[in-house]
This record gives structure tokens, C-alpha cells and sequence, in this order.
């Protein structure tokens, strides 16, 4: 029994000497880093090409003892070294770093950046935003810009919205390429915003005219009609993914469909349908 009890004693006395050491390396990691800290080894630089300060960062965090994400103006990069590309448009941006401090605390710092020129942008941003921003609006050059219909058709087929009909049918929205940004300006004088992104890889073969998708995080253009919020599907969701069936220069025509009835290569979708027009 001696012999038990000597031999339980010196494990507990290994596993406590052990356990030491693995608690001292935490404590070094406690704390906030220090903005010298933060100065030294981080560093936000436009990527240089064809001689120009372009819109693709060099972010660079590397031996900061802290996790660090870079804010910018297409999204977020989360991580220690990288190349984003950031901006759509040339001219003074802003990066907003956010520094997470091993004891949950966090510190900011803004970098300001001038993009001379801007490479590889898509040609939908310019669709979306114009040259910087642009205002879209129920479109009234047709008769019915909201309703429900076959997803493979051009516009609602099945019951129809009339302009005239929808409530806050003189309300906008602006697309905006400077933090991919979305504002609602309704027709009460309030105001919500959001941001939004668009995928044109994100296609559907059984959609002859199915061109992307387009994400928001607030719905698009709202108004009722028939005592349904128009921010919403036929089913009562909120909206915030959309197919795009047409965009342009002056036309944006999206439609949503009810996940239950999603076409195959063989069938055919209920979907609701949003048109709008450029201001």
C-alpha cells in the first residue's frame, strides 16, 4: 500500500510540473498589442502595375501577436498576409484594420490608400453602379413590374402588379461601388442600407435567361400590393438572394424561386419577378 500511495504522489507532483509550463506560454500571449506594435508590423500597400497604384492591396500582419482583419471596399480579408483586390473605382479609399487582442479586446486603425487605376474589374460592377453609383427605380415603361410567373418568361405571367398599384412605387435604390453598398430611400423619407454582392458564375442551365445571382442583405425595392410587402417571396420569406434574368445599362430584372419548386433540366419554376429601370 506504501508503495501505491509513493507511486500516486509522484504522478500528481509530474502532472502538476508539467502542467506548468503549457500555462506560463498562455500568459505570455495575454494582453493588447501595442500601437508601435501594430505600426511595425502591419502594413497596408496598393499593389503597383503598369506603374500605378492599382486597386489590389498588399496586406501584411505577419509577427503581430494578434489576429488581424482588413476591412475594405468590396468585403473583409480575414488573415495574415494577402492580395485582394479591394476597389472598382480609382481615387482615396480607406482600409479599417481591426485588431483582436489575445484578451478579447480589439483596436482599429484606418488606412487611407489613392487608387490611380483600376485592373481586372468586372463589367457588371459598372452595370450595377455606373461610374461610382446608380439610382434604380420601379420600372414604368412596362405595365406590370412586379408579380408572379414562370421563371423561364421575361416578366410576370401569372398575376401581375401594375405600377400604379404597388405603394411606394416612387421609391429608389442605390447601387453604389464605393463599399458595394445598397440604400433603400422609400417613399416615407426613411432610409435603410445594406451591401450586396453578385456571382455571374452562379447560373441555372434550365434558365434560358438566367445570367448570375445577386446577394443583398436587405431586400431590394419594397412596396405593397394586394397587403403583401413586396420585399418578399410568395411564401412569406424575406428575400435576399436573387437570379438575374436581365441586366444592362438600363435594365435590371431579377427573380426569385421557391426553393420547392426550383426547375430541373426538364421543368419549369414559380418564381417572383422584380423589373426595375436606371435613372
Amino acid at each position: 500500500m506504501k508503495t501505491r500511495i509513493e507511486l500516486f504522489t509522484v504522478i500528481v507532483a509530474a502532472m502538476i510540473f508539467v502542467s506548468c509550463d503549457p500555462a506560463e506560454k498562455r500568459l505570455e500571449m495575454t494582453g493588447a498589442v501595442t500601437e508601435a506594435e501594430i505600426n511595425q508590423y502591419v502594413s497596408v500597400t496598393p499593389e503597383i502595375r503598369d506603374g500605378k497604384r492599382s486597386n489590389f492591396m498588399i496586406f501584411k500582419s505577419e509577427g503581430l501577436k494578434a489576429l488581424t482583419s482588413f476591412k475594405h471596399g468590396l468585403g473583409t480579408y480575414v488573415g495574415v498576409n494577402g492580395r485582394v483586390q479591394c476597389f472598382v473605382v480609382p481615387g482615396d479609399q480607406e482600409v479599417i484594420l481591426t485588431v483582436l487582442n489575445p484578451d478579447g479586446t480589439t483596436m482599429t486603425k484606418t488606412y487611407p490608400v489613392n487608387v490611380e487605376e483600376c485592373f481586372d474589374v468586372a463589367p457588371e460592377w459598372a452595370l450595377f453602379c455606373g461610374t461610382g453609383s446608380k439610382t434604380w427605380s420601379w420600372d414604368d415603361r412596362v405595365s406590370d413590374p412586379y408579380g408572379m410567373g414562370d421563371a423561364f418568361d421575361y416578366a410576370p405571367n401569372w398575376w401581375q402588379a401594375p405600377i400604379e398599384a404597388i405603394e411606394g412605387k416612387g421609391a429608389t435604390m442605390v447601387f453604389s461601388a464605393v463599399g458595394a453598398t445598397i440604400v433603400k430611400n422609400k417613399t416615407d423619407g426613411s432610409m435603410e442600407s445594406g451591401t450586396f454582392s453578385f456571382d455571374m458564375t452562379r447560373t441555372f442551365p434550365s434558365y434560358s435567361a438566367s445570367m448570375g445571382q445577386l446577394t443583398t442583405t436587405i431586400p431590394v425595392l419594397f412596396g405593397k400590393t394586394t397587403g403583401e410587402d413586396t420585399g418578399i417571396g410568395s411564401d412569406g420569406k424575406d428575400v435576399r438572394v436573387y437570379d438575374i434574368m436581365r441586366l444592362s445599362n438600363d435594365d435590371l430584372a431579377l427573380v426569385w424561386v421557391e426553393s420547392n419548386m426550383r426547375p430541373d433540366a426538364e421543368g419549369w419554376g414559380q418564381a417572383t419577378w422584380w423589373l426595375f429601370k436606371a435613372q
